[in-house]
């Protein structure tokens, strides 16, 4: 094994404007030169530097927080505490700016909340060693002797480390996720085998998308060091996003075995095993996990997702809400509840989820969960302004996180149409994998997929497996690390691809995706951003067959801009960037009709709504399948469905949904501007 392998420079070549801002920050020298000032107890000097970096970016967290600390040691302390509530208005997770709280509340003699906010601080920041010592300060004078030995022994394993792997865990706490790298790859080149930095810089590939670097590093430093549970735990779960189902339940098995009765060994466990859809086995272990520690939040939450794929709608509110009894502010088991669809909150449940959504030192994804279940509480209720602008909310945060941009995916559309011509696909029965089995049905989330893979999963000769993430994998590889300076090397790089590399990377798609199958001789791949791969999927697959589910544009975009996905939607957190999206998607789309005539069957959401049984003749027809009446009947279908319209599918089919969007009309304009001609256009 080349043990002293690190991390490709992707830095260089995955840079968007953010990032390169994030390297070339031109306020960090002021800031410094305003510490240095503090440390020198020149305080008017510092104030006044930090005043020159917050007059034009009044939202510089560094820059509000050494504001913070300054006004602090002027013992001013209201001023203090506006820079500090400024702060985490905009970085809700800064954990520097409540480790600030904690010394500043201890200046003002207020203990009890001098620990809570210590303890906030390590909660979104781990690596702050000084209010690990602060917390373990205030629990000892409170008589609290064990937990404040587990403290400082967290504080004294933080300070055994070398300071530049406490610095990159600093860096990638507070989202500057480049600079951690730079300082991460130059640590690891003195020290090759230090497994907290190659742990480290596997997060940072995680971040960055580069899974394959991640997946070696972790696999080195568990050689190195087999005992590391931090080390594995994140193992686990790069071999689970690469979906190597097996590896990682193996992993899984591997820690709880070790340790049986360990609570996070086992929960780890049932989670793969949910992963390959062995749901008897995850819910024994959820409840023994829960016979030994009652009441936990967490793995009633993940056993309450256990229970809503496996349809037991009943058992699943259950565990949900006994979570969010537990913890009001887990908004992981609120949004379950909503996300079931069909349950409907009661306004004692609206009032708890607003009083916590509206606290300070909430964590960021449970905020972000919140305001979507506000979202659908609201709209439930009949109160769509209210509604409305908890769904903008939740978006607006999660938008703030994601790196995606319209203009960005529009040249990505521009590049498939480019290079995937009517030349280049005729040469597919040239090469390629035989198989016929796979059924890839395409389109945007929320657009009546979910209810297509469940009509023909419910054929005797269709196995529905889930959104598998395998043909996007493929196109990122053949994409490569050069996404600054070459972005059109995928799709161009088909061009190029010989007859066998083609049939392998065919056989390696119909193998790998065998764990999610029964043995039936068709199966169903549901991942609808496959529509931007189509070139890709008829390249390798030629006699693959692709349905395109397609939905009236205003209610397909704001179902998903109301939708909390849980990853690779990102387009779907803003009303221009979802219509921008679908305006795309049909424009590719007729690319692909025109160079793959025939090949394509376009079913469209409202037309099944109409005529189920004429659009369920249709898809099966252009399947080669004979008509079953199981099709028909596909809500009494007993299987699990991991999307978020696993329970609508398990009623009959109804209107219900076509006009609920109509309800926002006066707040969807931006949708509508950016939908442009697929606006009426759509069917064309």
């Amino acid at each position: 094994m080349q043990g002293e392998r690190i991390l490709p420079c992707a830095s260089l070549r995955i840079l968007n404007e953010d990032s390169v801002a994030e390297l070339q920050d031109p306020t960090a020298d002021i800031v410094k030169q305003a510490q240095r000032a503090m440390m020198a107890e020149r305080f008017d000097e510092a104030r006044g530097l930090l005043d020159r970096v917050l007059g034009p970016d009044p939202s510089n967290p560094d820059a509000l927080y050494a504001a913070a600390v300054c006004a602090r040691y002027r013992v001013a302390y209201a001023e203090a505490d506006q820079y500090l509530v400024r702060l985490k208005t905009e970085q809700p997770e800064f954990g520097r700016a409540y480790q600030e709280e904690g010394y500043l509340r201890q200046a003002q003699n207020r203990p009890e909340e001098a620990l809570t906010a210590f303890r906030l601080a390590c909660r979104f920041n781990p690596a702050l060693t000084s209010s690990w010592q602060a917390q373990a300060a205030l629990l000892q004078s409170r008589g609290e002797h064990a937990e404040a030995a587990q403290a400082e022994a967290q504080a004294q394993r933080l300070k055994s480390l070398p300071k530049e792997v406490t610095a990159v865990s600093h860096l990638l706490a507070e989202g500057k996720i480049l600079k951690a790298e730079a300082l991460c790859r130059n640590f690891l080149k003195a020290h090759p085998r230090h497994v907290e930095a190659m742990r480290l810089l596997a997060e940072i590939g995680v971040q960055l998308g580069i899974l394959d670097d991640a997946e070696f590093l972790l696999e080195s430093a568990l050689e190195f060091e087999p005992g590391n549970i931090q080390v594995r735990l994140d193992y686990i779960q790069v071999l689970r996003k690469r979906q190597k189902f097996e590896q990682a339940l193996q992993q899984a098995r591997q820690l709880y075995e070790s340790d049986p009765g360990n609570p996070v060994f086992r929960s780890h466990f049932a989670i793969e095993n949910m992963q390959t859809g062995n749901y008897e086995t995850a819910l024994t272990l959820f409840d023994e996990i829960l016979q030994s520690v009652p009441g936990d939040p967490l793995v009633l939450t993940s056993r309450g997702h256990a229970l809503k794929t496996m349809g037991r709608q009943e058992d699943a509110v259950t565990s949900y809400r006994d979570a969010v009894k537990r913890a009001p502010a887990h908004g992981d088991a609120w949004y379950g509840l909503a996300n079931l669809k069909t349950y409907r909150f009661g306004s004692d449940e609206i009032a708890a989820m607003e009083r916590e959504e509206a606290a300070t030192g909430l964590p960021h994804a449970d905020r972000v969960h919140l305001c979507f279940a506000l979202g659908k509480a609201h709209e439930d209720a009949g109160d769509y302004d209210a509604s409305f602008s908890f769904y903008e909310r939740g978006n607006r945060l999660k938008k703030a996180q994601a790196r995606y941009t319209a203009e960005q995916m529009a040249q990505e559309f521009e590049a498939q149409k480019t290079h995937c011509t009517a030349e280049l696909m005729q040469r597919r029965f040239e090469g390629g994998h035989a198989a016929a089995d796979p059924i890839f049905i395409v389109g945007l989330p929320r657009a009546g997929s979910t209810l297509l893979e469940q009509i023909l999963a419910s054929h005797s000769q269709v196995d529905g497996t889930l959104e598998l993430p395998n043909i996007l994998s493929l196109a990122h590889r053949l994409r490569g690390r050069d996404k600054l300076s070459d972005r059109e090397r995928y799709p161009r790089v088909l061009g190029a691809l010989s007859a066998p590399q083609r049939a392998d990377l065919g056989a390696e798609y119909v193998e790998t995706t065998r764990i999610h199958r029964a043995g039936a001789a068709f199966f169903t791949d549901k991942m609808p951003n496959n529509f931007r791969h189509i070139g890709l999927i008829k390249l390798i697959l030629p006699n693959a067959k692709i349905i395109d589910a397609r939905r009236e544009p205003m209610a397909c975009c704001f179902s998903g801009f109301k939708q909390l996905f849980a990853e690779g939607q990102e387009f779907t957190y803003g009303l221009h960037e979802v219509g921008a999206y679908y305006r795309g998607y049909v424009d590719l789309m007729r690319h692909w009709d025109r160079v793959l005539p025939g090949e394509i069957l376009r079913v469209q959401y409202e037309d099944v709504v109409e005529d189920l049984e004429q659009q369920v003749r249709r898809i099966l027809d252009f399947c080669g399948l004979p008509f079953e009446q199981a099709c028909l009947d596909f809500h009494k279908t007993d299987r699990a469905v991991r999307t978020a319209s696993s329970e609508q599918v398990r009623q009959p089919i109804n209107r219900s949904g076509l006009e609920q969007w109509r309800h926002f009309d006066s707040h969807l304009e931006p949708l509508r501007e950016a939908l442009g001609p697929a606006l009426t256009g759509y069917r064309d």
